[in-house]
């Protein structure tokens, strides 16, 4: 089985949630499940710029990253915030490695163009995953952050809920997971849906039930599907522990489906 998790916000800030998270990392990757790991860390991005007198600046749940910023995301994704997911995995006994898009050319990026400039953020044009089958061959964990270079070598901060769903797909992958801040997608009287299908998605951002962050996650969430990922599922990282049970998944958080 090969299983693309995404982790990000206030969960990699969080030592005991990402110690949890290892460990259930782990355990997949013992059971012979080929396990990709795809991290933010957008609350540590934003509290470092804010030490550095920079406001964060967002549109439709996208930061806008101009080169100071995005300068600042290398560092923090690339580095702090991979290095600590990376350590927590091999010190509960499976080796991890930390890359980003540049690391062997594993992703190419385009600027992402919507209806205002974002600057310095861009979006995943080419996964090349031979890589990843290579570490999965040696028994390691690929651990990706979200920072792409386009063709001329430029570093673009990307969304990683994108780049989880476009790993998914490079590797036909047979389950995504989204472990978020929120227990999953909620309806109009906030209640948690356990099943939400793509037709239903588009009404519920035109009637405003669906904002901020969640915008390009649901949207990674259909382009994943689309591309043939067979089941795709958003679920709060406070309960990343379930991922370690059989049929655990089934009982939490949202499972987007095609209809």
């Amino acid at each position: 089985m090969k299983l693309v998790l995404k982790i990000g916000g206030a969960a990699l800030e969080d030592p005991a949630r990402v110690k949890a998270f290892a460990r259930a990392v782990v355990s997949l990757a013992q059971h012979d499940d080929h396990i990709a790991v795809v991290h933010g860390g957008g609350a540590a991005l934003t509290r470092t710029l804010n030490q550095m007198g920079h406001e964060s600046v967002f549109v439709d749940g996208l930061r806008v990253t101009d080169a100071r910023t995005r300068d600042v995301a290398v560092m923090v994704l690339a580095g702090q915030s991979n290095k600590r997911v990376v350590a927590a995995i091999d010190a509960e006994g499976v080796p991890a490695a930390g890359l980003c898009g540049s690391d062997l050319g594993l992703l190419r990026a385009v600027k992402k163009r919507t209806g205002a400039d974002l600057g310095f953020v861009g979006e995943v044009c080419a996964v090349d995953w031979r890589w990843i089958d290579l570490l999965w061959s040696a028994g390691a964990v690929p651990v990706i952050a979200s920072i792409a270079p386009d063709h001329q070598g430029e570093l673009y901060n990307v969304n990683a809920d994108e780049v989880a769903a476009a790993c998914a797909i490079a590797c036909a992958a047979d389950s995504l997971v989204f472990l978020t801040d929120v227990e999953g997608v909620r309806d109009h009287r906030g209640n948690v849906i356990p099943r939400l299908p793509v037709s239903h998605i588009r009404d519920m951002v035109h009637a405003g039930a669906i904002t901020g962050g969640m915008l390009p996650k649901l949207g990674a969430c259909v382009h994943a599907l689309e591309g043939g990922v067979r089941s795709v599922r958003i679920m709060p990282a406070a309960r990343v522990e379930m991922l370690e049970h059989a049929g655990g998944l089934l009982r939490e958080g949202t499972e987007v489906v095609r209809s």
